[in-house]
């Protein structure tokens, strides 16, 4: 059994800020776990856009508290982030997401991110080996 806080994750090496002061996630469970995905709690400033585009991962996220919008850049479309709230990228879709106020969301990838990811100039997370 695996056992940890969020506190003692964001005191860790797990938690991760971005390079471009959009976010900051702390990574719960990674590929060295074993599970074959892994979870975050990510949190998205007020007030920002970040480009994503996973090429290499599928994620779910569920929307924890804030507001924001992920808008899919293939056909345009916007859709509201609020609390209770679940995107699921399942087509590798490329998008903007947008937090109209801090953010707080539930990740999970798959295949299973190592932990030290942050987006490449394209919005992709590299396939990364264990940290």
């Amino acid at each position: 059994m695996i056992v940890r806080t969020l506190e003692d994750a964001e005191q860790s090496g797990r938690r991760v800020v971005s390079p471009d002061g959009h976010w900051e996630s702390t990574r719960l469970l990674l590929k060295n776990d074993n599970m074959g995905f892994s979870f975050h709690i990510t949190t998205i400033y007020a007030n920002t856009e970040t480009h994503i585009w996973y090429q290499n991962h599928l994620e779910s996220v569920y929307c924890i508290s804030g507001e924001g919008e992920v808008e899919t850049l293939a056909d345009g479309r916007v859709h509201s982030i609020k609390p209770g709230i679940i995107y699921i990228l399942d087509k590798n879709d490329e998008h903007l997401l947008r937090a109209h106020s801090e953010l707080k969301l539930a990740c999970v990838f798959n295949p299973a991110l190592s932990g030290q990811e942050v987006h490449d100039k394209n919005g992709v997370y590299p396939l990364l080996q264990d940290s």
